[in-house]
């Protein structure tokens, strides 16, 4: 039969089933097998030809027809599991029930009413419809996810057949050890199959099913209840699954395993990276999916993974009952470690390589899921973690995801793209080798829209973040203090910061202390505390190396001495909020080398107008992000019990806030701050106004919170005279004392403009028994906890209904986790 007639008979039978008023009977073969067993359509074709008004017609007109017809098309998929499907034609009947399944489910979900009916028993319904009463018993959705498992290890349909010769083996499928038939090499399994791209194309077929099983949570409105967890993940990753661990070790190792430039496959490496990207995709997001779990509220799967067993053993673990959850936080044999994390480095990292050798590779799409991916293993497997940050590897991390944000920093519709990358780097940071590691010069030259810096990673970290701060758009607000806080985390560790970078940091000093600014939300002068404390850090434990800092901080050094004088009067207060709103004042750049950036790079640009984007639930204040550890002499941390006096309720303003902790429920927020390039050439730059002169700044007034003048004037005092006595200016003023005399004296002997005598000066000078005694060193380190689960749990689905278009599986249809927007 043609195409186009199997195209034909199938459309046939929908529009029968949608104008059938009366119920057929679930005997009725002849009716029902015309919709699996005499035609080829492909998933476009069984979209295109049943309708979304069509499905949802019958399930309002005839729910019993959609009923059978799903519980019927689940039938064929456990009778082709049982059968092992040996000929083209059971093959195909799987694939086509699993096509339909894939187009129906979502419908079936949209409606509150219909949400029981696949964990609801169907007479009969059990394996075979043989005599044992409690299989009979199982929930469809059961069978139908065990049917998937089962048909993902089917011999010579999903996975290479070990046996000789053809004949008897319909037993096979019961008795083969899946184990044996992963389908990759990488953790716990040595041999790599021949690639085969029917098998490939088998298994994305049914891991798109499986997806769409999973998708019923974008159905259900974001809760702060993290313990409704998913039915269909929690029953696929428990032990009635016995495919549970070859399937997690196939889609880990598929993932990590797969390289889009296709060197190293022996031939025909285009046909086979172009049937295996699609399954790499979506085993991707079949894996973070399976992986949603919020470790805050439940027993912790960071098990201490001492065990003594081989890469995973299947014995019944302690820990999280998802065994997906479960395998994960076992992993420990380093070459595992290595394998993943070399298999996501080259992924993160080929978006970058595209841009040297243009069309050279496929771009991959899917760094998103990869960075969830990475986010799990990180947070799931401390181990994993530690491997990471043992060598300098962990900067092939880096380096993709600051790429990520600095390119996605204009762009409304990747916000939560920054978000994750901010989050794996502020995960990152908690731990002291991050900081070491951050040491490492910087010589790839990845091209970025920044400016041209020879230095480090740090540098480039800094850079960046200031360039995210300056330019990016308001919505990365909140992030401020995230961003500012991987930089204190890592401050005491910087040996040696670039002139660029130190100068970055003076001018982000700048902007935040403008007296309006400090003045105009309860919370913005946390973003001070944070960049004093990179200062000291550095000052205290870096000295030596840091002569490029020091020399800014003594430039800049009105910037100390007006904050160390800043006016606490109600006067003065209302004087500078009066100011700011007639005109901001303009900030001035502090550094001429800012015009260039980098060759080969283009400029961070805006989303397109219309390109869709997803809502994200609100990431909790860095509060309840991190908690504090001190560092002790020996580099241990212990974690410091926060004081009940940091989170004052919000009833009560005029509460004293700890210094760089935001009030609980308040959302830490920050300016948009413009920085204008130098674009203008010089003769018109003096018709400008002083206000838009090019390369100045001017803070928008937007970003407001709770404006400090809508407290009583008293209040607003009280909270300034708070926070300012807590100033932690003391070792830079003192610094500044010793060294700024020193400095004007060598300029007046020796006549100098010229800044590398002054350098040369600071690089041999000390202050060893001149500075305060060294303040501990404290760290924010994240602490896992609900609200960032759920907005993991938003951000993962937004990323996968987006990101599957062909087939739109969930296009409109009324999902309930996130709101469609266009930008």
């Amino acid at each position: 039969m043609g195409n186009a007639d199997s195209k034909l008979n199938f459309r046939k039978a929908v529009i029968q089933l949608t104008t059938k008023t009366q119920p057929v009977e679930a005997t009725d073969d002849a009716f029902w097998d015309q919709f699996w067993a005499d035609t080829a359509t492909s998933v476009q074709d069984v979209f295109a030809l049943v309708p979304a008004a069509e499905i949802r017609a019958v399930r309002e007109e005839s729910p019993s027809n959609l009923a059978t017809l799903c519980y019927k098309a689940v039938e064929k998929l456990v009778q082709g599991a049982e059968s092992g499907c040996h000929s083209e034609k059971e093959k195909q009947i799987v694939l086509n029930c699993s096509r339909l399944l894939t187009r129906i489910l979502p419908y079936i979900f949209e409606d509150p009413d219909w949400r029981g009916f696949f964990w609801s028993t169907v007479p009969g319904a059990g394996r075979g419809g043989g005599d044992e009463e409690d299989e009979n018993a199982r929930p469809l959705a059961e069978s139908l996810l065990l049917a998937i498992a089962d048909l993902l290890f089917c011999p010579d349909f999903t996975v290479q057949s070990h046996r000789k010769s053809t004949v008897d083996t319909a037993e096979d499928i019961h008795s083969i050890d899946s184990c044996e038939y992963i389908w990759e090499a990488g953790v716990g399994f040595a041999h790599s199959p021949q690639p085969n791209y029917s098998h490939d194309l088998n298994r994305t077929e049914l891991l798109k099913l499986l997806l769409t099983c999973f998708s019923e949570a974008m159905y259900l409105p974001p809760s702060s209840d993290s313990s409704n967890a998913n039915p269909w993940v929690q029953f696929f990753c428990s032990t009635e699954n016995r495919h549970a661990l070859p399937l997690f070790t196939s889609l880990l190792n598929i993932v990590c395993a797969y390289d889009p430039v296709g060197y190293g496959i022996p031939y025909n490496h285009l046909l086979f990276s172009d049937y295996r990207e699609p399954l790499v995709e979506e085993a991707a997001q079949v894996l973070i999916v399976t992986l949603d779990y919020d470790t805050s509220t439940s027993s912790s799967p960071t098990v201490d993974g001492t065990t003594t067993s081989t890469a995973m053993d299947d014995v019944d673990p302690p820990g999280p009952d998802n065994l997906f959850v479960n395998y994960l936080s076992r992993i420990h044999r380093e070459e595992d470690f290595q394998f993943i994390l070399k298999g996501v480095a080259r992924l993160l990292s080929n978006p970058l390589v595209q841009t040297y050798l243009p069309n050279s590779a496929k771009k991959i799409q899917f760094h998103q899921e990869l960075l969830v991916l990475f986010w799990k293993l990180c947070d799931f497997n401390k181990k994993f973690l530690f491997f990471v940050l043992k060598s300098s590897d962990v900067l092939d991390i880096l380096v993709p995801i600051l790429y990520f944000l600095n390119d996605a920093r204009a762009d409304q519709s990747r916000v939560g793209l920054m978000h994750i990358g901010v989050f794996i780097l502020l995960l990152l940071s908690g731990e002291r080798n991050f900081g070491v590691r951050l040491n490492k010069p910087y010589s790839v030259r990845v091209p970025m829209d920044i400016p041209v810096f020879t230095g480090t990673h740090a540098d480039l970290l800094i850079v960046v973040f200031h360039k995210i701060i300056t330019s990016g758009h308001q919505r990365l607000q909140p992030l401020f203090d995230c961003l500012l806080t991987i930089i204190v985390n890592v401050s005491p560790y910087l040996k040696s910061l670039s002139m660029v970078a130190a100068n970055k940091l003076l001018h982000l000093l700048e902007a935040f202390s403008t007296t309006w600014f400090l003045f105009s939300t309860v919370q913005n002068h946390h973003l001070v505390f944070f960049l004093l404390e990179v200062f000291n850090n550095i000052i205290q434990y870096q000295f030596d190396g840091n002569s490029n800092l020091v020399y800014a901080i003594i430039r800049k050094r009105n910037v100390f001495h007006q904050l160390a004088n800043l006016p606490t009067d109600a006067q003065s207060i209302q004087k500078a909020l009066q100011r700011k709103k007639k005109t901001p004042e303009p900030i001035s750049r502090t550094n001429s080398q800012d015009g260039i950036s980098m060759e080969g790079s283009r400029p961070a640009a805006p989303a397109e107008p219309g390109t869709l984007k997803t809502s994200l639930v609100a990431t909790p204040g860095i509060d309840k992000l991190t908690e504090k550890s001190q560092v002790s002499e020996d580099g241990t941390m212990r974690s410091l019990e926060p004081e009940s006096s940091q989170s004052p309720s919000e009833g009560s303003p005029a509460a004293v806030v700890s210094d760089t902790e935001s009030w609980s429920g308040v959302r830490p927020c920050a300016p948009l701050l413009h920085e204008k390039e130098a674009s203008q050439p010089k003769r018109d730059r003096r018709r400008l106004s002083s206000a838009s002169l090019s390369g100045q700044w001017i803070p928008t007034p937007d970003w407001i919170h709770i404006p400090l003048q809508r407290l009583p004037n008293l209040n607003t005092q009280h909270i300034v005279m708070s926070w300012k006595s807590k100033l932690p200016l003391q070792t830079i003023m003192r610094l500044l004392q010793v060294l700024v005399p020193q400095v004007e004296k060598i300029c007046i002997d020796k006549g100098l403009t010229d800044e590398s005598e002054i350098l040369k000066f600071l690089q041999h000078g000390t202050l060893v028994g001149l500075l305060p005694v060294p303040h501990p060193i404290l760290i924010r380190k994240y602490q896992a906890n609900s609200g960032t689960a759920m907005w993991f749990r938003t951000y993962m689905w937004g990323v996968i209904y987006l990101r599957n278009v062909d087939p739109p599986i969930w296009y409109d249809t009324d999902v309930k986790l996130f709101e469609i927007q266009r930008v």
